[in-house]
């Protein structure tokens, strides 16, 4: 079979001269030993994706497990929370009261006890005044008590008869005169408490 192939291509032909090596076996290993790593590595990139594909679908689930039973806990949180809010502002204020009432209560109590002492003292002064009084009606009492006993002694003293005397002539009566010996001597002024007559 003759080809007619024109000149200017087989200048072209003759001019390229292509030369193929033989190859020997450590280059067809190496060759086949990257293809089986290339072929390796395309395997190992795939079962990576699809771990990591679970991997987010583990983790999108967990968190809307996490998200679905956290929700009411974090809803009771914040119940508790608000309530333990309420309650502290609850006891501040009722804190609050009872400073003013205690601070109210003292206030008082200091003013009453101003209120009681001044009482006492006009008590004292009061109680003074009587005990004062009732010394000298006592003493103004017992002045006029010994002075009538004196005094009814001494009319009792002179209205009653003699007594004979040894001879048996009867004495003559007392005519009313004074002698001495018929009344005790006077005691000196300022010793009523004594039991002495009225003080001057």
């Amino acid at each position: 079979m003759d080809l007619h192939i024109p000149l200017a291509l087989q200048v072209l032909v003759a001019d390229t001269v292509v030369t193929i090596q033989a190859r020997d076996r450590i280059a067809l290993a190496a060759d086949l030993a990257i293809l089986v790593a290339a072929g390796a590595m395309t395997v190992l990139s795939l079962v990576l994706v699809r771990v990591l594909n679970r991997w987010y679908r583990t983790v999108a689930e967990l968190r809307t497990m996490v998200h679905q039973n956290l929700g009411p806990v974090s809803d009771r949180a914040r119940s508790i929370t608000e309530n333990v809010q309420f309650i502290t502002e609850a006891l501040r204020a009722d804190v609050t009261r009872l400073n003013d009432a205690v601070k109210a209560l003292t206030g008082r109590l200091h003013q009453a006890s101003s209120h009681m002492e001044d009482r006492i003292e006009e008590f004292n002064a009061l109680m003074e005044v009587v005990q004062s009084e009732a010394e000298d009606i006592f003493l103004d009492t017992a002045a006029t008590v010994r002075g009538v006993r004196e005094g009814a002694r001494a009319m009792g003293r002179r209205r009653s008869p003699r007594p004979p005397d040894a001879d048996g002539d009867q004495l003559p009566a007392d005519d009313g005169g004074e002698r001495d010996g018929d009344l005790p001597p006077a005691e000196p002024a300022g010793r009523i408490g004594e039991g002495s007559g009225p003080d001057a």
